[in-house]
């Protein structure tokens, strides 16, 4: 696991010589208004099949799911994705924490019995995801970044969990190309914090690149 002991965290982020990266910032933005935009109007018959494939799946359950989530400097926004589960599962979420399988401030149940049948494929394929490229549009999130917390979650944040707050969540990142399904929170957190502290171009290219090649060649253990 990449995390260990708590002597071994990275260092804090200088949060000042982030600030100075605007050119970085204002060209990641631009990029990811046109990637975004480009990627709506190209996936739209693909996104109308699975929004079928998912009333029919389950008829009396809407077919976005959308859910508080904090961005930047715990901005609040609504985050879409395409409803996996059925309709009741939040309200049973409680009685499945007692088998949540990672430490830390994430539930995670690779069984989870209240995903749909259709839900487990676009989960399989990240197609869920693909809604969130309207968040990315309209600016709340980024293609690439931290995983956005829930507002649950963060209650439970030391300071330096908080620094996965200093950049725009994205839809994917480091730890989503990697092993996610091995990866526990403090390991989550350390690859935000690896993310954050090498932030640029070339790292966001590499992480876009590994992404579409998982959504085509998923994982078959996750």
């Amino acid at each position: 696991m990449l995390y260990q002991e708590k002597s071994e965290m990275l260092p804090m982020v200088n949060a000042y010589r982030l600030k100075r990266k605007t050119l970085f910032f204002a060209v990641k933005r631009i990029f990811d208004i046109v990637a975004s935009f480009c990627g709506l109007v190209i996936l739209s018959p693909l996104l109308l099949i699975i929004a079928i494939c998912i009333k029919v799946n389950d008829p009396k359950g809407r077919i976005l799911y959308s859910q508080v989530r904090l961005g930047k400097n715990q901005r609040k926004f609504r985050m879409y994705k395409f409803r996996s589960m059925y309709v009741d599962a939040d309200e049973r979420l409680k009685d499945l924490l007692k088998y949540n399988e990672v430490d830390g401030a994430m539930f995670k149940m690779k069984d989870d019995p209240r995903v749909t049948s259709v839900g487990r494929v676009i989960r399989k394929y990240s197609i869920d995801e693909l809604p969130q490229l309207w968040n990315v549009f309209k600016g709340d999130m980024a293609l690439v970044g931290p995983r956005p917390p829930l507002e649950r979650e963060i209650e439970q944040y030391s300071d330096y969990d908080m620094q996965r707050l200093l950049v725009k969540p994205g839809c994917t990142g480091l730890w989503q190309v990697g092993d996610r399904n091995a990866v526990g929170f403090d390991d989550m957190v350390q690859l935000d914090i690896k993310y954050i502290r090498s932030i640029g171009v070339w790292q966001d290219i590499i992480i876009m690149f590994k992404t579409v090649y998982i959504m085509i060649v998923p994982n078959t253990t996750s």
